[in-house]
């Protein structure tokens, strides 16, 4: 398999989604405990990336599976990665299974450092990740699939990069939990939106495949509504995060990206074609979250 195919196959390009809240984590576990743990910290980050490919990979190769009805044909054999490279499906299953597998074995030994609340949040991640894509029902679906992406992705991986890091100075309770949710709120609104304008898009073709996603219940302009007031809502709760001190105040300089932001919102929502204008939604969710790092770096750096 060529190295572009693999990547592809995984969609390498959507990793933003996870690495940028894994650096936001860390940052946070740095500016309110002052301490790192880097050999724990780099092995979430490898088992991370690995779980997290082995999800994509689950995605196209469930996609794939199912497409075996006429109309879904061109689809299977044009659109999908392993159809359209002629990839060998059972090879790619026991890919994924090798990737979930070295990744639960480095969480576990996580867990056996750190203790139970890893193995909690771990647990949960990887039952989101195996139903996003398998089971009877997948989650990526159903109406849900927003916000568990943007749950899992953008406040999950954050909370687990803290705890990672602070698992021996700091309780594991929900004021830790609630001042996380809300820190990380414009990471997981801006992820939501990315897979939200990815049900857009695909509204016809997923009408086809039987996937019944938020955008089948509430219509294309309400869905688009709903697009543009979660990029609201994540840029509430970080002014929220900054100004009572849960995030470094300079990182309120994040917002210098509404005005990009807002431009693509309204370019998306006057034309929702995948190939025109979904690549709007994935520059809003590189923007806002690699400004919120850069931001979050700087006043973690200054200490302010």
């Amino acid at each position: 398999m060529k190295p572009s195919v693999f990547f592809e196959l995984v969609e390498i390009k959507a990793k933003t989604a996870s690495v940028f809240p894994f650096l936001m984590g860390t940052l946070y576990a740095w500016y309110h405990w002052h301490q790192l743990h880097w050999l724990e910290l780099v092995v979430f980050f490898v088992a991370m990336l690995l779980f997290n490919m082995a999800v994509d990979a689950n995605d196209n190769y469930q996609d794939y599976r199912r497409a075996t009805r006429t109309t879904a044909l061109q689809f299977r054999e044009q659109t999908n990665i392993i159809g359209r490279e002629h990839l060998n499906p059972s090879l790619i299953g026991w890919l994924i299974v090798g990737m979930m597998t070295v990744s639960g074995a480095l969480g576990l030994w996580m867990v056996s450092r750190t203790g139970w609340p890893l193995l909690v949040m771990g647990l949960f991640s990887f039952a989101v990740g195996y139903c996003y894509a398998g089971g009877p029902r997948p989650i990526s679906t159903t109406p849900v699939g927003e916000f568990f992406s943007g749950f899992t992705m953008g406040f999950v991986i954050w909370l687990i990069a803290v705890y990672v890091n602070v698992f021996d100075v700091a309780a594991f309770d929900w004021a830790l939990v609630g001042r996380v949710f809300v820190a990380s709120g414009l990471a997981q609104g801006a992820i939501a939106a990315l897979l939200l304008a990815n049900n857009i898009a695909d509204e016809a073709e997923d009408k086809q495949l039987k996937r019944r996603t938020i955008v089948y219940y509430l219509g294309r302009q309400r869905s688009l509504r709903f697009f543009a007031a979660l990029y609201t809502v994540g840029f509430l709760a970080l002014i929220v995060a900054a100004v009572v001190g849960w995030l470094p105040r300079l990182s309120l300089l994040t917002l210098v990206t509404v005005p990009l932001v807002w431009r693509n919102v309204r370019g998306f929502a006057a034309k929702p074609v995948k190939r025109l204008t979904f690549k709007l939604a994935i520059q809003n969710l590189f923007v806002t979250t690699l400004a919120q790092v850069v931001f979050m770096a700087l006043g973690v750096a200054l200490h302010v």
